[in-house]
């Protein structure tokens, strides 16, 4: 399935804020931490916690969020299906980074060591 015009408008628009909540829960209903979830949006972006925070506080767009970030160089390597779409196939910059950190944050969830999600080839 390939992302339509209005998914990649709607994924622009979204705000961090609104999701952040929403990858706290995933994470900690299946005993990972907000420290580790952290862990990983700092990698695949290169915000510290008090930027993440900023961009919580901000209400940023999504489009705002990685217009800002720093992408991990192994970014790329984040490959496979999540939400119905393979990311390997998404051919639209943004919606790409938004799906893969949600892949990193069900990884996390589902229990992969912390090495593997991090791509640390």
């Amino acid at each position: 399935m390939i992302p339509t015009r209005e998914h990649n408008e709607r994924m622009a628009k979204m705000t961090f804020a609104s999701v952040y909540p929403h990858y706290v829960t995933k994470v900690e209903k299946k005993a990972r931490t907000k420290e580790e979830l952290h862990e990983v949006i700092t990698w695949l972006t290169g915000f510290d916690d008090n930027k993440i925070q900023t961009m919580i506080d901000e209400k940023v767009t999504f489009e705002e969020f990685f217009a800002q970030a720093k992408l991990h160089p192994n970014a790329e390597l984040i490959t496979g299906t999540i939400c119905g779409y393979k990311i390997q196939e998404i051919d639209n910059p943004l919606t790409k980074q938004v799906r893969f950190l949600d892949k990193l944050v069900d990884e996390l969830a589902k229990g992969k060591k912390m090495e593997k999600i991090l791509r640390n080839a």
